[in-house]
């Protein structure tokens, strides 16, 4: 599926929620759709209202969390708690399983994928009668110190 085949479908999916629930569809709503789809990796709302801004957006913040609790509830976005106490956002429509590691001391995120774990979650689906949505992991801890960076007490 093209960029512009994506953006056609995640734009008519928010449209088909927009309209069920009986929400507005305002011009500032899909802009910041638009630009949640041409983000790569996590966001926070803080980083897309300045990025919409430099653009020339008129969209305030509590627009774009109004509008990214209807994509969260639409499933085209996911929201992340990876500890701080700030929420990070992705794009969720046809992106590639992945799940995360979370140091502990620095906050730093590092996504991987591992087909073992698609595996898993498919066979306790199948054997337990479920239809999965989505799933996400997070794995919390600290980066090993290497060898040559412990400190020495002798």
């Amino acid at each position: 599926m093209t960029s512009n085949e994506t953006k056609e479908t995640i734009k008519k999916i928010f449209t088909d929620y927009l309209e069920k629930k009986g929400h507005r569809k305002t011009p500032e709503r899909y802009a910041i759709l638009d630009e949640i789809y041409n983000i790569n990796g996590h966001f926070d709302v803080e980083a897309l209202y300045i990025l919409m801004k430099r653009q020339n957006y008129r969209v305030s913040r509590a627009t774009i969390y109004n509008t990214i609790e209807l994509l969260i509830d639409c499933n085209l976005v996911v929201k992340h708690q990876f500890g701080k106490n700030m929420s990070q956002f992705e794009k969720a429509y046809h992106c590639i399983q992945h799940d995360h590691l979370i140091d502990i001391d620095t906050g730093a995120v590092i996504e991987f994928c591992d087909p073992r774990i698609q595996e898993i979650i498919n066979t306790a689906c199948e054997i337990n009668g479920f239809i999965p949505s989505y799933h996400s992991l997070y794995i919390y801890g600290r980066k090993k110190e290497l060898p040559e960076k412990r400190k020495k007490f002798y």
